[in-house]
């Protein structure tokens, strides 16, 4: 389990929602105006003195809680209350840390290029870091105290409601080693898989592409938009140098994978893990059958989702098939109306309060108390996401706003998060973060109300047929795309455990994968086989890939019911809502009548999709 006191990277607060196709060029000024966040609820600023008072306080409170339990927590074993008094002394240190952590990673998301505020980023991650060493202990010794004596300890009212963070920390004792080796792993890893991690890194900032047409070489970014650039000709050119530059690098990309895969195996042997996932799944706080029955059901559904839905764009593009390069090409009728900022915040939250009022009123605060930092602007971090910070504040969103339709989504899905990560906050530090799994229920349950508002508002059939044919492809880029990753992650994983793998035998992994994920109306063309070689989760989160589509399959399944007017819905989304990461997934899940573990949950979710392709072609037919 990680520290509670580790600084929040950037990276670490998106959520879901990578950078579009975008330039840094200013906002245009029909967009209205926008809001930028207001984040003097954290602090009022770099040299506010409540930044050094609180890392001066929460410097001396590890130290103190260090000398006060370490060696000790096992002896308090029949002593619920001093055992809650200890918890909640870790708790409240875990919020005065992560308001500060929050700010500074906050502050830097807003403008990258301020030097000052790059620094103030890389001072609080030091020290931050600093002050977790006090605090290794307090998680492995917790994890110590006998099962027996916890049991009858836990009928104490004050440790009884940390009963759930209990609980999943008692599922990390299996794999939990003596401290010193702990600590030798943390220490290590700077130089192990981090390094090589960094080493992919910097490598991928630093190719460039030479796509046959451009002025000057492309950056990788660059290179992979015009994938989704209108002109056949350019897609083709940027799928050739993407290709060059991938095969001129292959010995060290495989180099990275093969190491990296062995790192792993060695920490997974030294912990215990049986399955090259399992310690991914219990980060996730899900069984592997679970994951499994998800794993099956989308394999067994991509003839009737992705291999029929490229099909028919096969067919709109006026191809036999679609070479690897034309499976992103912009649709025919693409919608191009502009949304201005207004009009985008009406429309979410006319949307929300459709569904509940409240969650509209909640939405709205975002918005009328500067929550919300909206416009593009130079050194602001690209994409967008929603920071929970830590309870005792709120959370922030940030935006890039452009005014597209799917500007207009990415602000309900974020806003989701928001109304999520507030709804959570009475959980406290330790029970309000939602596993990863479950992390999405809200922002892409929100996202597809917004979405249907904007079907519903959309005359044209033409441009009806693109914005659900939009929505498809984005579906299945989650759901398809992400397990066909994770079956050839485990395929590199399990391959690796027998000896090092080359690169023939990764390309011939990747294109078995994608073969069968994509289907036979795309035609994979000689130079996709080294495309593997790109995706960041390989290297820096092996096995995260997954979740996406978990959450999405698993929001589809709730909307499915909310569509058919499942008694009590709302009252039961809210409660699970409001849990955070208080309750297993299969509690959250049982009052809706649905089991994570039944291959039937998933096919629920599928439906959807399956659904919306329906949708297209009865569209298709209309037209013939």
């Amino acid at each position: 389990m990680t520290p509670i006191s580790r600084a929040p990277l950037v990276s670490d607060l998106v959520l879901a929602r990578a950078p579009s196709a975008t330039s840094a060029a200013p906002a245009a000024p029909d967009l209205g105006p926008m809001p930028e966040w207001d984040l003097s609820d954290l602090y009022k600023g770099i040299d506010d003195p409540a930044v050094a008072r609180d890392l001066e306080r929460a410097a001396a409170e590890a130290k103190r809680v260090k000398e006060r339990y370490q060696g000790k927590l096992a002896g308090l074993a029949s002593d619920g209350a001093a055992i809650a008094e200890a918890i909640a002394a870790y708790e409240q240190l875990s919020d005065v840390l992560g308001k500060l952590g929050s700010y500074a990673g906050l502050l830097y998301a807003a403008n990258q290029a301020d030097a000052a505020r790059a620094k103030f980023y890389g001072d609080i991650s030091e020290k931050l870091t600093s002050i977790s060493t006090d605090l290794i202990f307090f998680e492995l010794e917790l994890n110590q105290i006998d099962e027996a004596a916890l049991a009858g300890a836990i009928n104490v009212p004050a440790l009884a409601r940390y009963k759930p963070w209990l609980d999943d920390l008692r599922k990390e004792k299996p794999y939990q080693l003596d401290e010193r080796i702990e600590q030798l792993f943390t220490e290590k890893g700077q130089t192990g898989r981090g390094a090589f991690s960094r080493l992919f890194s910097e490598t991928m900032t630093g190719l460039r592409f030479n796509v046959e047409g451009e002025p000057q070489p492309l950056t990788l970014e660059a290179t992979l938009n015009l994938l989704s650039d209108a002109s056949e000709p350019r897609r083709h050119a940027a799928a050739d140098a993407l290709a060059k530059v991938f095969k001129d690098n292959i010995r060290l990309f495989t180099l990275i994978t093969n190491t990296l895969a062995k790192d792993k195996e060695i920490s997974d042997r030294w912990r215990g893990f049986k399955d090259v996932a399992d310690s991914r799944h219990l980060a996730n706080r899900v069984e592997a059958p679970v994951v499994d029955a998800l794993v099956k059901s989308v394999r067994e559904a991509y003839p009737r989702l992705s291999h029929r839905y490229y099909a028919m764009k096969a067919k709109w593009l006026g191809m036999d098939r679609l070479s690897h390069w034309d499976r992103n090409a912009p649709l025919p009728d693409k919608p191009e109306q502009v949304f201005t900022w207004p009009e985008a915040e009406r429309i979410v939250l006319e949307a929300y309060g459709a569904f509940a009022p409240d969650m509209a009123g909640i939405a709205k605060q975002f918005f009328d108390k500067r929550w919300i930092d909206a416009p593009l602007r130079e050194g602001k971090t690209q994409g967008a996401f929603s920071a929970a910070t830590v309870p005792s504040v709120h959370p922030y969103v940030l935006m890039n706003y452009q005014g597209k339709p799917r500007d207009v989504m990415t602000l309900a899905h974020e806003l989701g998060h928001g109304v999520h990560q507030m709804l959570a906050r009475d959980q406290g530090p330790l029970l309000a973060p939602t596993p990863l799994t479950l992390a999405e229920t809200a922002s892409v349950f929100g996202e597809m109300l917004t979405f249907r508002a904007l079907l519903a508002g959309t005359k044209s059939p033409r441009e009806k047929k693109a914005m659900i044919a939009g929505k498809v492809e984005d579906m299945l880029n989650t759901v398809v795309r992400q397990i066909a990753f994770y079956v050839f992650e485990r395929k590199v994983h399990e391959g690796r455990r027998k000896g090092e793998l080359t690169s023939d035998d990764l390309n011939a992994f990747w294109l078995e994968v994608q073969h069968e994920s994509l289907g036979p109306a795309i035609d994979l063309k000689p130079g996709y086989e080294v495309f593997w070689t790109y995706i960041p989760h390989f290297i820096n989160s092996p096995f995260y890939v997954y979740a996406y589509a978990f959450g999405d399959c698993l929001v589809n399944s709730l909307y499915g019911l909310y569509q058919e007017a499942h008694p009590g819905f709302v009252t039961k989304y809210f409660d699970l809502l409001k849990a955070g990461g208080s309750k297993h997934h299969s509690e959250l899940l049982k009052p809706f009548g649905l089991d994570a573990a039944d291959p039937a949950f998933w096919s629920k979710g599928l439906k959807v999709i399956e659904g919306m392709i329906d949708e297209l072609e009865a569209m298709d037919k209309a037209v013939a």
